[in-house]
């Protein structure tokens, strides 16, 4: 299956004449708290109705060369916490990886509690240079109070933020556009990625892209027939894609899905948005936000 991946990568990307791939939204993080995401992924069938079986259930070497095989110039090491005394320690862990993995972008997240700023400032200083939220696994409120200096930090910084805010696969109490409303209200600076396009509330998303221009969305597992299947985008706002073609960025989720990587490109292509879009999307808007060489 992998050779036929890379197979069909290459294609992809000699077709559009592309240097690589910028993927935002890939998963590395240590070793058991991968085990316990792969535990969760194992058992969300039932709460979605749809299997959820990891495609790239490998260790963490092969799958590094299986992005490089697959032609990703830069990827990020995308990791969160799920309760207070664990974000740290996963910041560590993520900047010892960057270290050894010169094209991952170094990776940092954070968690509302006590030390917070303080930890999200030495990760800047590391030479953090994406940051995750997940407001659905960490069940907390973008505009818990211990937060609001790191939002005026990361502005301050452009550091982007890739946030899982949408409400798939499952709702979770602080999912949905109004915290994120409610945010950059006070923020409109802050250069959130919106994750898996805000799956499923797409439109009011894509409405918060319209009045905020730092803010970004990633592709990550939208358009597949696996998301089709319980979270279609609406084809009535196909043209806002095209309209916001320079701040739309590819995300993929490897290794956590249910289908081969190329299938994720396969579903941008047949959106039908062109070549110039599909280029920007796949490599020219991450190029740039990271200032990649």
């Amino acid at each position: 299956m992998y050779a036929t991946t890379a197979e069909a990568v290459r294609a992809f990307r000699d077709r559009l004449a592309l240097p690589g791939l910028v993927d935002v939204h890939t998963h590395f993080m240590p070793e058991r708290v991968l085990d316990k995401v792969w535990d969760y992924f194992d058992a969300v069938g039932p709460l979605t109705g749809v299997e959820w079986p990891i495609t790239y259930r490998h260790e963490e070497e092969q799958r590094v060369a299986l992005l490089r095989e697959f032609g990703v110039r830069a990827f990020t090491a995308m990791l969160y916490p799920h309760k207070p005394a664990m974000a740290a320690w996963l910041n560590a862990w993520s900047a010892d990886f960057a270290a050894r993995t010169p094209d991952c972008l170094h990776t940092a997240t954070f968690f509302p509690e006590d030390g917070v700023a303080e930890y999200v400032v030495r990760a800047l200083e590391a030479g953090a240079r994406i940051f995750k939220a997940h407001l659905q696994v960490g069940a907390y409120d973008p505009n818990d109070e211990r937060l609001e200096p790191v939002w005026g930090v990361l502005a301050e910084a452009a550091a982007p933020i890739v946030i899982h805010c949408g409400s798939g696969p499952v709702p979770g109490k602080y999912t949905g556009p109004e915290p994120i409303a409610r945010l950059l209200a006070r923020h409109p600076r802050l250069p959130l990625v919106i994750a898996h396009m805000g799956m499923p509330e797409y439109a009011d998303f894509l409405d918060l892209a319209d009045r905020y221009p730092e803010v970004r969305l990633d592709t990550t597992m939208a358009f597949t027939d696996f998301s089709e299947q319980f979270s279609g985008f609406p084809a009535q706002d196909l043209g806002r894609l095209a309209d916001l073609g320079d701040r739309i960025l590819l995300g993929t989720d490897f290794p956590n899905i249910p289908y081969p990587y190329e299938h994720q490109l396969a579903a941008l292509e047949r959106l039908g948005l062109g070549d110039d879009w599909l280029r920007a999307v796949c490599h020219d808007n991450g190029a740039r936000l990271f200032r990649l060489a």
